[in-house]
């Protein structure tokens, strides 16, 4: 497909709910927990100081959008990353807004020190 081709709207349309599941804070904050690996319910409640009816809610969305894949043992459920591959599109998105912070920085100190040379006699 070129780029003048038009994207079916049921694709974009899946796109961004899939977005829209990474848009939730408390969901990236599960995620980083569970980048070490598998944990049951109270351990997620415990590590994001977060009721577990919450926790509960965000762990079905992302099931839900194939992001987690969940077992029982016994009363326990455990939840774990479906697809390592989510943690390369975070790293991606930390990499861009990390570049953008120190490119403004840069912009503030050469503002800063522009300012202090205007300001000498």
């Amino acid at each position: 497909m070129t780029a003048t081709e038009s994207v079916p709207l049921e694709v974009i349309q899946q796109v961004a709910e899939y977005f829209g599941v990474l848009s939730e804070p408390t969901r990236l904050r599960l995620l980083n927990v569970l980048r070490d690996g598998e944990k049951c319910v109270q351990d997620l409640v415990e590590a994001t100081s977060t009721s577990q009816a919450n926790v509960s809610k965000h762990l079905k969305v992302m099931l839900q959008a194939g992001i987690l894949q969940r077992r029982t043992e016994g009363t326990s459920a455990y939840y774990r990353v479906a697809d390592e591959l989510i943690f390369e599109l975070c790293n991606l998105v930390c990499d861009r807004l990390a570049t953008r912070i120190e490119q403004q920085a840069q912009h503030f100190r050469a503002f800063s020190l522009a300012n202090n040379l205007a300001n000498k006699p």
